[in-house]
């Protein structure tokens, strides 16, 4: 069974409340991201897992991305173990990535 995933679970799932202004954000990343469909369902799987980290998958405000986060306070333990599973994630899906360089943050370009 293949799970689209809209504008509005996008939102629902990554915590986001549903307004205009953030639908349209929602579509426009959706419509941005190569093949956005063949792996957004794993986006999901991935914000629940990195929430033990204290990291998120999110809209970002600067770009036309999502980006993945962690918090740059963390111990260097779980920031190592934030960057591995994004890493791994990434392969796995076959997904291109842009890390930015002296954060812990990582935008979601699309499929390789």
């Amino acid at each position: 069974m293949h799970l689209e995933v809209s504008p509005e679970v996008l939102l629902s799932q990554l915590g986001y409340s549903k307004s205009d202004t953030s639908l349209q954000q929602a579509q426009f990343v959706i419509s941005q991201t190569k093949d956005f469909n063949k792996f957004s369902k794993h986006l999901i799987s991935l914000n629940d897992h990195l929430k033990k980290m204290n990291a998120y998958v999110g809209l970002s405000n600067s770009t036309k991305y999502l980006k993945i986060k962690c918090d740059e306070n963390d111990a260097d333990e779980i920031l190592e173990e934030f960057h591995d599973e994004v890493k791994h994630w990434a392969e796995k899906y076959n997904i291109k990535l842009e890390k930015l360089d002296g954060k812990e943050v990582y935008y979601i370009l699309g499929t390789l």
